[in-house]
């Protein structure tokens, strides 16, 4: 009997999912991604070698998978041929490995450019998006005016559904944004010519993940961003525009009572992209600390996506407590611990005040989370290097004791250590899970 495993952000994104997925992807026979679109980035260092995924699962490094880009997705064609190129060309198989939805909604230039728009209109309410498109075309595929692969592939259908949709955006960016309406002629020849590059990986891939859970197959379905940018859930708005928790069957076409456990990723620390609130957000020399101090080990504070740079702050455990719950996690999985080697004591959020009332829960309300005060526990650092550990028992009892106060705020055991960058740089720990 096969398992299927979900693996979940627990933050704001950037807790380092691409290593994990990897190192879990060896004993997973099917990877599949479930929602979001090239808004999102997986970093994986192998051998000294640096891989950066933003639309194939990561499954893809690991000869014998099989890679599913599920129905939950918003792709950009272009991007994903150039994706696909550029693996190719660093020695990666890319072929009938890799399966695209036919259900996949498309992301066009007008989204691109309606994302900008709206984006450059709200001024000093920015939300901070990549200007990926990804909003837009969730919006459509909402409004059901979007264009999936299965109509893409079918030249006379793709120019059926293209014209309406792009000449209805082009009055919208003329008049609305007074920007320059965009070209169908030239846009239809453009993505009909991806088509016809893409038209051997589209397939219903459906019967493919439903065929994987007869046989007994193991499934390992890969979130991207992190649950406080889930639509639902997160910091609204300053969120992403797809559903980070429950997109897991909704994005695959599994059944939610064939999904076995999950495993929740968090950073020892948190950090966020862009704009939206951040309780824990360390403005100041902490902040410095913790980004110069992952360069030096070879990693980095900027976004995989957008290059900009994190902000960088303490444990939030209230937020940590709040999607832990909501995604049901089985374990955890705690990413780059050997950052707060740095640190002679560290800092943990409890609890927040708010107008000089306690608030122990993670709050809907933006406006109420930018208001908070958060309020600090304080733990004993262990001011050493513990990148070249092998295993749990080899690491500081101060590290030790950090990563069980995590499991206590979120209920569950920490199953993986990420203590660098490196593929192998990697504790699990046994007995748990």
């Amino acid at each position: 009997m096969g398992e299927t495993l979900l693996l979940v952000g627990l933050q704001w994104g950037d807790e380092g999912k691409g290593k994990v997925i990897d190192a879990l992807s060896e004993g997973y026979q099917v990877v599949a991604r479930f929602q979001g679109g090239a808004n999102a980035g997986h970093t994986v260092h192998i051998c000294g070698e640096e891989f950066v995924l933003h639309l194939v699962p990561t499954g893809i490094l690991r000869p014998g998978a099989l890679c599913i880009m599920g129905n939950g997705m918003v792709v950009d064609p272009k991007g994903l041929l150039e994706e696909i190129d550029g693996l190719r060309r660093r020695g990666v198989e890319v072929g009938a490995n890799l399966l695209l939805s036919d259900r996949a909604h498309v992301v066009l230039p007008h989204h691109k450019a309606m994302d900008g728009a709206r984006e450059s209109q709200r001024g000093r309410q920015k939300l901070g998006t990549t200007g990926r498109g990804i909003g837009p075309c969730y919006a459509d595929k909402a409004s059901r005016t979007g264009i999936r692969f299965a109509e893409m592939i079918e030249p006379d259908r793709f120019r059926a559904c293209l014209k309406p949709l792009m000449d209805l955006n082009n009055r919208i960016l003329k008049r609305v944004y007074e920007a320059e309406p965009l070209d169908f002629d030239a846009v239809y020849e453009e993505y009909s010519a991806y088509a016809e590059r893409l038209r051997p990986y589209v397939t219903d891939t459906v019967p493919v993940m439903h065929e994987a859970l007869e046989n007994g197959r193991n499934i390992l379905l890969e979130g991207a961003q992190g649950c406080l940018l889930d639509v639902e859930f997160g910091t609204y708005p300053f969120v992403t525009s797809s559903d980070v928790l429950a997109g897991a069957a909704a994005g695959t076409g599994i059944p939610p009572t064939r999904i076995d456990r999950a495993i929740g990723l968090a950073k020892a620390y948190c950090s966020r992209v862009g704009t939206g609130p951040f309780p824990t957000e360390q403005d100041n020399a902490v902040g410095e600390t913790i980004r110069s101090t992952i360069e030096k080990a070879g990693g980095r504070e900027y976004g995989a996506t957008t290059g900009r740079q994190r902000r960088c702050g303490w444990l939030d455990a209230v937020a940590l407590r709040h999607t832990a719950r909501l995604a049901g996690v089985g374990s955890i999985a705690v990413s780059v611990l050997d950052v707060l080697s740095a640190f002679e004591t560290i800092k943990v959020c409890t609890h927040y005040r708010v107008k000089g009332a306690e608030l122990s829960t993670f709050p809907a309300s933006a406006d109420v989370l930018e208001q908070v005060e958060p309020q600090y526990e304080e733990m004993e650092g262990w001011r050493c290097d513990i990148s070249d550990a092998q295993s749990w028992d080899e690491l500081p009892a101060q590290a030790r004791r950090y990563l069980e106060m995590m499991e206590r705020v979120a209920g569950a055991p920490v199953e993986f250590i990420s203590i660098g960058p490196d593929r192998e740089q990697l504790i699990r720990r046994q007995g748990n899970g």
